[in-house]
């Protein structure tokens, strides 16, 4: 019975890649689904692509193991979208065509700005990518028996056919299929674990005090230290409006309009199931159990499924399970094909081919990064075996809001903006943040288990976000850049543009 649910899943998403394959015959389709996509659609899309395994699996999972402290990721993540509706969504829209880099890159000198910004989008799609495969190794391990090894070899097969043939209208449309079936699946179990408490929060709560003490009601068992949670709210809030994924999805509408209602659509959504995954968390506390769910996973990540089998049996735990399946599957789609535009469009055919190439073959190039990335996706699964998805996502989101949403917002808002300022921006972010989180505790402690950690703080946001900040401004007055400032009235114009304007 565990299995059908898979299989039901596996074969109406190979239909539909198998029917986006026959439309996707051109880069534009390949990348953006032909700007075809409606702003209902984008918004399930958009909640599909960020309600990622570190929602469902790991802040589950975090608040199993830490009580309150876990809400401070379902608040981080929530906080970031009003920065997209309200600073990043149209502007981005009106002035992009396929990935970030061709905003940032709109009025200054291509090649330099987008070696810098493939960098950066590479580093956050490769730590992104690390959280979904180890959900997914997990998952599968606990359901199959398989070899964790061979389970997230499994998840980056299926995910590459998805998007070698698919491309963005096939991603679009699982992504889709699995936020509806996230949404109807964590509310269902939601209301299944407070079935057993009167359908009473408070009772759930309560319980879970009684248990565990009423520490896990208060903050300060997971982040302890108030710079490390500054740090770790700063990253993840200004961290959504630099994710490459995420950002990539607004070329997928028609115009600016329709890519802020799509932003609507996404927040009412994911804020739902954030109020979701508290319930979830501290329902696998009480009726699963700490020790239970550290045997299955030292990271907590397999809190949910646990939770769906200790309320609905074996056929329940089969159905979350595929859910959760539907959810890796998605999201690691989404990364790859924002990875994949990262080396084909900006690297490909903008520095090496200085922008003459073919549609052909740039979607020759797209497909053969595909599989590069999935490669890199199986390889970087099985080296961090045993973390914690959502806190691996926090790091995704430090690299994300140091390297790539400073340089955005300065080069779509500041006039004095220059090509070596967002290029110093980029590269600072990017290797501060790395650094860091290589000297952190993360890393430090955690992976390498060495006694102590040079930099104390876990994410390294609140230091790698200014900083990236004041070398691209300070750079840009130091070098000024004549012909950037000059174009600056059509990055105006095209920003506060309504119709469907394409560079």
């Amino acid at each position: 019975m565990t299995g059908i649910f898979f299989f039901i899943f596996i074969a109406l998403s190979l239909g539909v890649t198998y029917v986006a394959a026959r439309r996707t015959r051109s880069v534009e389709h390949f990348y953006t689904a032909g700007g075809s996509v409606t702003g209902l659609q984008n918004g399930l899309a958009l909640a599909g692509d960020y309600m990622s395994a570190a929602s469902f699996l790991g802040i589950a999972g975090l608040v199993s193991l830490s009580g309150f402290d876990g809400l401070i990721y379902s608040i981080g993540f929530l906080v970031g979208w009003p920065v997209v509706m309200f600073l990043i969504a149209e502007p981005l829209r009106n002035l992009g065509r396929y990935t970030f880099a061709d905003v940032v890159a709109f009025r200054l000198r291509q090649a330099p700005v987008r070696v810098a910004a493939s960098i950066g989008s590479l580093a956050v799609v490769s730590f992104y990518l690390i959280a979904q495969m180890v959900g997914a190794g997990n998952l599968i391990r606990l359901l199959f028996g398989f070899q964790y090894e061979y389970a997230v070899a499994i998840v980056g097969i299926v995910m590459l056919g998805y998007v070698l043939f698919g491309g963005m209208m096939a991603t679009t449309w699982v992504q889709i299929i699995k936020a509806v079936l996230l949404l109807s699946g964590a509310f269902l179990l939601a209301v299944m674990a407070l079935s057993r408490f009167h359908f009473s929060p408070l009772a759930l709560f309560s319980a879970a005090s009684e248990q565990y003490g009423a520490a896990v009601l208060a903050p300060g068992r997971l982040v302890s230290n108030p710079f490390d949670a500054m740090s770790l709210g700063l990253a993840l809030m200004l961290g959504t409006a630099g994710l490459p994924h995420i950002l990539m999805r607004f070329y997928t509408v028609k115009d600016a309009k329709t890519a802020r209602l799509s932003v609507s659509y996404a927040t009412a959504f994911i804020g739902f199931f954030y109020l979701l995954t508290f319930i979830l968390g501290f329902g696998a506390m009480v009726l699963v159990g700490q020790p239970a769910i550290r045997a299955i996973d030292a990271g907590g990540n397999m809190a949910a499924p646990l939770l769906a089998k200790a309320v609905g049996g074996d056929a329940f735990l089969g159905f979350i399970s595929a859910v959760a399946f539907a959810t890796i599957l998605a999201v690691v789609a989404g990364l790859t094909l924002a990875g994949a535009a990262t080396l084909s469009h900006d690297l490909w055919v903008n520095v090496v081919r200085h922008g003459v190439s073919s549609d052909r073959e740039e979607l020759k190039v797209a497909r053969a990064a595909t599989v590069v990335l999935g490669l890199l996706a199986i390889v970087l699964g099985i080296i961090f075996k045993g973390q914690n998805v959502a806190y691996m996502v926090g790091l995704a989101f430090a690299i994300a809001a140091s390297a790539n949403f400073p340089a955005l917002v300065l080069s779509m808002f500041w006039r004095k903006f220059t090509t070596r300022g967002a290029q110093m921006s980029m590269l600072v972010g990017t290797a501060s943040s790395l650094i860091l989180i290589y000297f952190s505790p993360t890393i430090q402690l955690d992976v390498l288990k060495n006694p102590t950690a040079w930099f104390p703080l876990r994410n390294p946001g609140l230091v790698s976000i200014p900083l990236s900040f004041a070398v691209g401004m300070v750079v840009a007055l130091l070098w000024p850049e004549p012909e950037a400032d000059a174009r600056f009235a059509e990055v105006e114009q095209r920003i506060h543009a309504t119709g469907s304007l394409r560079p």
